[in-house]
C-alpha cells in the first residue's frame, strides 16, 4: 500500500512552492505591461517571452531541489511524469490578459504525489495575493485563512467564466442552462477567479478546455477552503481529466451546479 506523504515532508513541499512564487511574481511582473514578442503556438493560443522564461527559471529551481521529482509545463517538455512527485505548473495562467495589461492574471504551481495534488498555489503578482492550499489543511490567502461563502443557494450564487468564446456548442449551452439559474454571472478572472472563490467573493466558476496545469494547482486552495471542484459530471480532477471544470462554494451549491447541467 501506497505510504502517505508526511506532515513534514508536506511542509517543505508548501514552502518551496512558495518561495518558487516569490521568484516567479518578480519575474512576471518584470515584464508585465512592457513590450512583448507574441506569438502563437500550434492551438493558436499566445505565448509571450515572459512564459517560456518564467517557467524555465521554475524548472530548474525544481530540478535543482528536486533532482527526481517529475515536471509537467505549458511552455517546455514534461519530464519524469512516472515520478511519484509530479510539479504541475502554469508560469502566467491568463496570457491574453498579461499581454493586455489586465492585472488578473496568476501562476499555478501544484505538486502532485500519486496523482493527487499535495500542494496548490495561486499566485496574483499584480495584486499580490496568494493563495495556498495543503491537502488536508485549512487554504491561506497571504498567510491568513480563508473560507469559501459557504453559499447552498444556485439562485444567489455569483458565478464566473473567463470567457464562454473557448465553448463548443455543448459546452455553452450548459454553461446558459447553469448561468440562468444564478444570480449574477460575470466574465474574466482566469485563476483569480478561483482564488475569489475561496475568499467567499465568488461562489461558482465553470469552465472547459482546460489542461492540467489549468487546474491541478487550483484543487487543494479550492478544496481547503470548503469548496469543491470537480469536472462536471461531479468526478475528482486528474491528470487525465479532460478540462470541463465546474467549482463551488460549497457541496450543496456543487450538487445544484451539476443538476442545473444535466
Amino acid at each position: 500500500m501506497q505510504s502517505s506523504t508526511t506532515p513534514c515532508e508536506t511542509e517543505v513541499l508548501a514552502q518551496f512552492a512558495d518561495d518558487l512564487a516569490d521568484v516567479t511574481d518578480a519575474m512576471a511582473m518584470s515584464y508585465f505591461r512592457k513590450p512583448l514578442d507574441v506569438e502563437h503556438k500550434a492551438d493558436l493560443s499566445p505565448v509571450t517571452q515572459a512564459d517560456r522564461a518564467i517557467e524555465a527559471a521554475m524548472r530548474e529551481q525544481i530540478n535543482g531541489r528536486f533532482p527526481t521529482h517529475g515536471i509537467l509545463g505549458e511552455e517546455h517538455e514534461d519530464t519524469r511524469l512516472g515520478a511519484e512527485h509530479v510539479w504541475v505548473l502554469d508560469p502566467i495562467d491568463g496570457t491574453k490578459s498579461f499581454m493586455t495589461g489586465m492585472p488578473t492574471f496568476g501562476t499555478l504551481i501544484a505538486c502532485l504525489r500519486g496523482g493527487r495534488p499535495e500542494v496548490g498555489v495561486i499566485s496574483i503578482p499584480p495584486t499580490g495575493e496568494r493563495w495556498i492550499g495543503v491537502r488536508g489543511r485549512n487554504s491561506t490567502l497571504n498567510g491568513e485563512p480563508c473560507r469559501t461563502s459557504g453559499l447552498c443557494n444556485l439562485a444567489e450564487a455569483k458565478l464566473y467564466s473567463t470567457t464562454p468564446d473557448t465553448f463548443d456548442s455543448v459546452g455553452r449551452a450548459k454553461f446558459e442552462k447553469l448561468s440562468a439559474k444564478v444570480g449574477m454571472r460575470r466574465f474574466g478572472g482566469d485563476c483569480y477567479a478561483y482564488g475569489l472563490l475561496a475568499s467567499g467573493q465568488v461562489d461558482l466558476v465553470f469552465e472547459m478546455n482546460l489542461h492540467p496545469y489549468d487546474y491541478m494547482a487550483l484543487v487543494p486552495a479550492v478544496e481547503g477552503a470548503g469548496g469543491v471542484i470537480s469536472d462536471w459530471d461531479g468526478k475528482a480532477l486528474g491528470l487525465g481529466s479532460e478540462g470541463r471544470v465546474i467549482a463551488a462554494a460549497s457541496v450543496e451549491l456543487h450538487h445544484s451546479a451539476l443538476d442545473a447541467l444535466s
